[in-house]
């Protein structure tokens, strides 16, 4: 499996509840971090949930 890289780039402070578990289940805490995971259809969708709040590096 590919593996893409995902940066934070906004707060979640105001934002709704099912978004910030999405954050936290990412493995996503202070704005700036960047973690790598798999590029699987349940990461992806993940993202599209809040990619307001994110940045994909492929």
């Amino acid at each position: 499996m590919a593996k893409i890289k995902i940066k934070l780039v906004k707060s979640t402070i105001g934002k709704p509840e099912k978004h910030r578990k999405i954050i936290e289940a990412l493995g996503l805490r202070k704005i700036g971090q960047i973690v790598e995971k798999e590029d699987t259809p349940q990461i992806r969708g993940m993202i599209d949930k809040v990619d307001y709040m994110v940045e994909v590096i492929e």
